[in-house]
């Protein structure tokens, strides 16, 4: 059974997203797992009717295994992170990741503040041992299957330890989660051979490998959407989060793009939604915040209510298979050179 708290006041179209969100989630999961909706019970509430009463009606079943927990605090998206963690100890985010460090939930989501999500969540859940700062893992989607970048923005400035260190968690994730055994890593930079990049990508680079993980070397931006390069497929892609950032809301773009591109000149929505549907970031729902002893999924500040289902399913999945505890074994494993204390 997974417990899987939602902020519900959190997102740009909250709280209407997260209270559809949760419902869709639990008529997708199985009956055991239950969401917990964080927020303003008053509000969240007269969602809740509106919702059951309108286009969610079909939906009311699964209403049962839908808490609501009050939380009188709301976050705003213009919130300084360290405003926010001080300020406003009531808030959403707070209450349900203190509900998770106090055995009361599973997992936590949120298309909030991703400042304030990354603060609180740090200071809350605390990082495990020899973790100097948490990562962001997103899925990106490729022409091959979906792959893993470590960090997609928490981290503007990294040593080579601190890649090193994204290269165990984002293996972790792609072993928990996607299901990847042994996953293949990626390092990416300017060139393949080991030489190029900047510093701390070419320290990095000697340093895994020389780290036991299944490192096959440098890549380059061009493979991400091959999801390979030509040493083969890799699962795990390393960079800094600045770098991370970058290419990520670059991949966001793209798709609506080639969309556009296409519609002006008369291609089809139903071939058009086939080509690339699996391009659409709202199918992979959200990012885990790897590093935290915790599980603490970050949504895109637009998401809608199908972007939340797909955060809490991915929340749900993380709590399953167990995903904090085996980044515990992975870290736990390695206690070499690159381990920051």
């Amino acid at each position: 059974m997974a417990r899987v708290a939602l902020d519900g006041m959190g997102g740009d179209f909250a709280p209407a997203a997260p209270v559809a969100g949760a419902l869709l989630a639990l008529n997708e999961l199985d009956r055991e797992h239950r969401v917990q909706l964080i927020g303003r019970v008053a509000i969240l509430h007269d969602q809740l009717r509106a919702h059951l009463g309108g286009e969610f009606a079909t939906l009311a079943a699964v209403a049962d295994r839908l808490d609501i927990i009050d939380a009188a605090d709301v976050i705003d998206m213009a919130d300084r992170p360290s405003a926010a963690l001080r300020g406003k100890p009531n808030s959403s985010m707070h209450v349900g990741l203190r509900l998770q460090a106090q055995g009361g939930s599973d997992a936590f989501v949120s298309a909030g503040n991703t400042g304030a999500q990354m603060a609180i969540s740090t200071v809350v859940l605390r990082l495990h041992q020899g973790v100097a700062r948490p990562a962001i893992a997103t899925v990106f989607p490729t022409a091959l299957q979906p792959i893993v970048v470590v960090d997609s923005g928490a981290n503007v400035d990294c040593s080579a330890a601190e890649l090193v260190q994204f290269a165990r968690l984002g293996t972790a994730y792609a072993e928990a989660v996607l299901g990847r055994p042994n996953a293949c890593i990626g390092l990416l930079s300017i060139g393949e051979e080991p030489e190029k990049g900047n510093a701390a990508v070419k320290e990095a680079h000697q340093a895994l490998v020389a780290s036991g993980l299944n490192f096959q070397g440098n890549i380059e931006g061009r493979d991400l959407p091959r999801g390979s390069s030509d040493r083969g497929p890799f699962d795990v892609v390393v960079c800094d989060g600045f770098t991370g950032n970058v290419v990520l809301k670059f991949y966001e773009a793209v798709a609506p793009m080639m969309i556009g591109l296409l519609r002006k000149h008369g291609a089809d929505d139903t071939l058009i939604g086939a080509a690339f549907g699996h391009l659409d970031y709202t199918a992979y729902g959200g990012a885990p915040l790897l590093g935290v002893n915790g599980i603490s999924i970050i949504a895109h500040g637009k998401s809608s209510a199908r972007a939340l289902k797909n955060a809490v399913k991915v929340a749900a999945q993380a709590a399953v298979s167990r995903l904090d505890a085996h980044i515990a074994e992975r870290l736990g494993e390695h206690a070499g050179p690159e381990a920051v204390a």
